[in-house]
């Protein structure tokens, strides 16, 4: 039995709290997010933008089809990590083209910005109440 040939690639997102698993298809440019149209899923014009950078950066927007499954995180957090999946998944399907375009626009680079931990004796993780000398 013949092996069939591998018609997608994966990359894996991450920003903030959000997890963003791509998967980039031969195709005219649709964007399915949690089986949801990107018009549907982000309301914002700003996160649809932020989504398709990777493709519009490399030139390839209407050359791929992109599925994503994101979970976690708020919608600014997702746009993000289905950014860094789309520009992995890119260079996973040609490196040598895509790498050092998405590269010098940042978009391979991970986020490592996250929520700080609250402390105990606090009311977040920096606010503590209001100091009182009597």
């Amino acid at each position: 039995m013949a092996k069939a040939a591998k018609t997608y690639n994966w990359g894996t997102g991450r920003r903030k709290n959000a997890v963003a698993r791509v998967r980039l298809t031969p195709g005219q440019g649709v964007i399915t997010i949690n089986n949801k149209d990107i018009e549907d899923y982000f309301g914002l014009e700003t996160l649809k933008l932020v989504v398709r950078q990777p493709l519009v950066e490399a030139g390839v927007a209407d050359k791929f089809d992109v599925f994503c499954d994101v979970k976690g995180g708020g919608i600014s957090g997702q746009a993000g990590a289905i950014r860094h999946g789309i520009a992995r998944a890119l260079v996973d399907t040609d490196s040598e083209t895509y790498r050092a375009v998405l590269k010098k626009a940042g978009f391979l680079t991970r986020d490592s910005r996250m929520k700080e931990r609250k402390k105990y004796g606090l009311k977040k993780a920096r606010k503590a109440s209001q100091f009182s000398k009597r």
